[in-house]
């Protein structure tokens, strides 16, 4: 961790010459909101990114993870953040320039919306919001403001994925008309210890959040909020964002048109609400658009672009000429390259400082969070769910 600090000390006396300045040695002071699984990597990507930035405030409602993140911070930047239970008030701390948002789903929305509200840049994890009211507040708080906002999709910042699009848009494989993403996996992945959660560590009344959430304590509840309608849509969030992402992005259509869901629980009838095995298809502009999941079979991951010139593997990250009988197709297999590039936290710091838009803009973000919030919906309904793109509404 030492190295690690010099790094830090480095560059901060190299910091004087850049554009933006905060403090006198440029250093980018930042709050943690949310101190889980998602926090420890930010921390990690904070560090590898080297962009002498450093986390002076942690907040989380549940003691234990604030005070292990805390000190997982102290002996890394050598002083221990500030911490609370609420996050405004930390974003009421002047002395924070950017947040780094990483709470249950249902929370990102209004919490990012806050924040630009208190001046604070924001780097929100994915998904961009699971209810679509709160997709469309959160994303013209943002645009309202001259906040930089960075939303943690980070296949926007993968150099196959990069490689990918640049292939995709070269029109290598011709028109796409149809796509097919799956993702499958068996063990109980959401399973948390709970024996270490006491009523006493816990601030419940900030959990509930403003009373979005109406019972008592719960200790599943806040370990395994993934479970629970409260909290979150279920896979369209919490796993559908991933890829759902690479469609207005590849394609180039912000919006789906229409979106029908099926799912149900089927195997780990354990008291979860969200479904184990769930599909949406998705209708973009002349492109259907699967992806189907499973948490009861290990089948693998599947995410293929068919087009009438061929077709774009992303898994094993090919182009082939399988299945196009155009005279023109794809003749021999072509290996997707990657684009080198920055960190999807460094290009978060470097764009705090330069006040450019990040690559996972909130424009992106709000267009993964309509499609997850149209799949949600209709399997929440049963019903094929439309977008009016010119009134920002669910039909």
């Amino acid at each position: 961790m030492g190295t690690t600090r010099r790094h830090f000390l480095a560059a901060a006396s190299a910091g004087a010459a850049r554009a933006w300045q905060s403090s006198p040695n440029d250093r980018i002071r930042l709050g943690q909101i949310g101190c889980g699984g998602r926090s420890r990597d930010h921390l990690a990507e904070l560090v590898k990114a080297d962009e002498n930035a450093a986390i002076g405030a942690v907040c989380d409602v549940w003691k234990v993870n604030r005070e292990a993140s805390s000190g997982a911070i102290g002996r890394v930047f050598g002083t221990p953040p500030k911490q609370t239970t609420r996050y405004q008030d930390l974003l009421a701390m002047k002395d924070i320039d950017a947040v780094l948002i990483a709470t249950p789903d249902m929370t990102h929305p209004r919490i990012l919306a806050d924040a630009v509200a208190a001046g604070k840049d924001v780097y929100v994890e994915k998904p961009f919001a699971v209810d679509f009211a709160d997709a469309k507040m959160a994303w013209q708080a943002v645009k309202r403001s001259k906040q930089v906002v960075q939303v943690g999709t980070q296949r926007r910042s993968d150099p196959q994925f990069i490689g990918a699009a640049q292939a995709m848009h070269s029109g290598v494989i011709g028109k796409i008309t149809r796509v097919e993403m799956a993702v499958n996996f068996q063990e109980q992945r959401w399973h948390k210890p709970l024996d270490n959660v006491r009523k006493e560590d816990v601030d419940w009344e900030a959990f509930q959040f403003g009373g979005r959430i109406k019972e008592g304590f719960d200790a599943r509840r806040l370990r395994e909020w993934q479970l629970f309608r409260e909290t979150t849509n279920g896979i369209a969030g919490l796993w559908m964002c991933h890829l759902i992402d690479l469609a207005p992005w590849y394609l180039r259509d912000p919006f789906p048109k229409a979106a029908m869901a099926m799912g149900g629980v089927y195997l780990w009838k354990d008291g979860r609400e969200t479904s184990d095995v769930f599909q949406a298809t998705v209708e973009y502009n002349e492109c259907l658009v699967t992806f189907a999941m499973s948490l009861t079979n290990a089948a693998g991951n599947r995410n293929l672009w068919y087009g009438t010139k061929g077709t774009m593997d992303l898994d094993n990250l090919k182009i082939t000429g399988e299945g196009s009988r155009d005279p023109n197709r794809v003749k021999d297999t072509i290996a997707i390259e990657r684009t080198p590039v920055e960190s999807h936290m460094a290009n978060f710091l470097r764009c705090v400082r330069s006040r450019q838009t990040p690559r996972a803009s909130v424009d992106n973000g709000f267009q993964h969070a309509v499609a997850g919030c149209m799949a949600a919906v209709s399997l929440e309904t049963g019903r094929r769910v439309r977008f009016d793109a010119d009134k920002l509404e669910l039909l």
